[in-house]
């Protein structure tokens, strides 16, 4: 079985990730960083630049995990590469990282976490990042 962790460079992102190679030790399971933006003219801080998909390379290495980071830019959001990786890898779990947020920014910028609870078919995991 595969876990697959939603990815992004800041503190959710982290605390997903810490706690999704918690789990993959424990269980012996197979874990995949993904990390997706649709692209654009304009910068997207959700995507991991060079140094840092390097650290989390090294990070799932040090851990003598079955491991591998994904990034994905390629036309779609985030939510649609995620889905479709749930379905393909046949994922047992997917682990996600949250942030607290207003409600007015849930309302205007929506959250890619609910979309994820709301249309995933495998168990999702939300950890909170301090």
């Amino acid at each position: 079985m595969t876990i697959l962790v939603a990815y992004v460079a800041r503190p959710e992102g982290h605390a997903a990730l810490d706690k999704a190679m918690e789990i993959a030790k424990r269980r012996n399971e197979r874990l995949v960083v993904v990390n997706a933006s649709p692209g654009g003219p304009k910068e997207d801080a959700s995507m991991a630049d060079a140094q840092e998909v390097e650290r989390v390379e090294k990070l799932l290495a040090a851990a003598g995990l079955d491991a591998e980071f994904k990034q994905f830019v390629r036309g779609k959001n985030a939510v649609e590469e995620i889905e479709a990786l749930v379905e393909s890898l046949k994922a047992s779990l997917l682990v996600i990282g949250l942030r607290k947020r207003s409600p007015v920014g849930k309302l205007i910028m929506g959250s890619v976490a609910q979309e994820l609870l709301l249309s995933v078919s495998c168990p999702v995991l939300a950890v909170k990042a301090n």
